[in-house]
């Protein structure tokens, strides 16, 4: 590879950055969705571009994306008095002005994560094949006592503001009974999705986005219509109380467990983060926020790197799945390019999330937050309907099976959105919804699923 393949590659990376930068203030707009766009461009329109420049495009984006999809995510997600015990401290830092400096927080742990997976690399190549072979064989064990530690974390648990008799213990159990339902409901879901679902096949390549589409962002849509919240005037401040140590720590924490999350299927970031935190004994909100930044980091950008270590190429992730169907990386040079591609856009990633965080201050300080919201559902609604559309369109199939694809999506999102909505109203953990891939998968990695399906009436 010459200097100046690597130049090109780069500055593609960069151009990912900036793209998916843009990007992620669309709130719930996920990079993947987009780089699936791309691709089915890319596979209608001709080799426009190269596989070899798609990589690095695509590796600037999800690096960018892991950075910057802080701003909605803190800014366009406010709780009221109803629900402000359990939401996140980054939301409780913008109630009380504080939103910038979540932000900044955030950012400092991402690139604490960056700084991690740059220090790997010497041994990337030599570890991760070694500890991969050692537990290909206890996966199957290992993702099920997640499960049941994230179950049994949902002890139950109450205000004990309730009189006593049934309505106590019903205050104390309604959360655990609300996680259990979410988990096993969505897990249903999951298999309707894998084993009968309604979509086209030409969709197949995105055949869960309307369901964590209606898992995760419509139901967060709807709470932010409902509660009409008034953001406090947000203060913009010149430094942040952290100290080195704070951001060793946190760094750490979130890069254990976005490692964790990378290296094992089924395994999220935030369930990753979940885990590490209870690990190191997080208690200050700045080590959660920052632990949380680099977990992000760690778990999108790290998980997409296994597919450029050598040896090891290893697919984890939807970036890498799409990217797996057009391209794969053999050399040493290629990953060597992809980590300072990592780097160079972790940095600007950085500094764009700077500034862009005081342009949201300014969006949300003229723009009624109720607006917002409403933008963003009629948003996640396109989008839902648009993808299994185009997969029908671009297939050439007759306008009236393109409808049908569309309509089909915004059902599954529907349904997906009831068992989603649990959780927000009964205060459980969002994190079960994920029984949506952790269950039909968890069973079929022990034999299972067939028979459970078979059970569902799905075979």
């Amino acid at each position: 590879m010459t200097i100046q393949e690597a130049g090109i590659g780069l500055a593609w990376a960069v151009a990912g950055a900036l793209v998916a930068a843009a990007l992620s203030l669309v709130p719930a707009l996920h990079i993947y969705n987009v780089a699936g766009f791309m691709l089915m461009a890319v596979s209608t329109l001709g080799p426009f571009l190269s596989p070899e420049h798609l990589a690095m495009l695509f590796l600037g984006m999800v690096t960018a994306y892991a950075i910057v999809n802080t701003i909605p995510s803190i800014f366009l997600s406010a709780p009221d008095d109803t629900t402000a015990f359990i939401v996140l401290p980054g939301q409780k830092y913008l109630m009380q002005q504080r939103g910038y400096e979540a932000v900044v927080l955030t950012g400092l742990g991402s690139l604490g994560g960056v700084a991690v997976l740059g220090l790997l690399t010497p041994l990337a190549a030599h570890l991760f094949p070694v500890l991969r072979s050692i537990i290909q064989r206890h996966v199957h064990w290992i993702v099920w006592t997640i499960i049941a530690y994230m179950l049994m974390s949902e002890w139950p648990k109450g205000t004990d503001r309730a009189p006593a008799g049934l309505r106590r213990l019903w205050d104390g159990w309604r959360s655990l009974t609300a996680g259990l339902a979410t988990f096993l409901l969505s897990g249903v879901l999951g298999f309707l999705l894998m084993y009968r679902s309604i979509l086209p096949v030409r969709s197949a390549y995105q055949n869960l986005l309307p369901a964590f589409v209606g898992l995760f962002a419509v139901p967060w849509v709807l709470q932010n219509l409902l509660s009409r919240v008034t953001l406090p005037e947000q203060h913009v401040a010149e430094t942040v109380d952290v100290t080195p140590w704070l951001f060793l720590r946190g760094t750490f924490a979130g890069a254990l467990g976005g490692l964790f999350a990378a290296f094992l299927p089924l395994v999220t970031g935030g369930l990753g983060g979940f885990i590490a935190g209870h690990a190191t004994a997080q208690r200050d909100e700045r080590l959660f926020i920052i632990s949380q930044g680099a977990s992000k980091v760690v778990y999108y950008v790290g998980g997409f790197l296994f597919f450029f270590v050598p040896r090891l190429h290893m697919t984890r992730g939807g970036m890498a799945w799409m990217l797996s169907t057009v391209w794969e990386a053999h050399t040493p040079h290629v990953y060597y390019l992809s980590v300072a591609a990592v780097v160079l856009t972790g940095v600007l990633s950085f500094l764009l999330l700077l500034l862009l965080a005081r342009v949201m201050i300014k969006v949300v300080a003229r723009v009624s937050y109720r607006w917002i919201s409403l933008g963003t559902l009629a948003l996640l609604l396109l989008i839902v309907g648009a993808v299994p559309a185009l997969g029908e369109w671009s297939g050439g199939a007759p306008i009236v099976a393109v409808l049908r694809a569309a309509g089909s999506g915004l059902l599954v999102c529907a349904v997906s959105t009831g068992i989603g909505l649990i959780p927000v109203l009964w205060g459980s953990r969002r994190m079960n919804c994920m029984g949506v891939l952790l269950v039909p998968v968890g069973l079929n990695m022990v034999g299972a699923g067939a028979t459970v399906a078979g059970w569902l009436h799905l075979l």
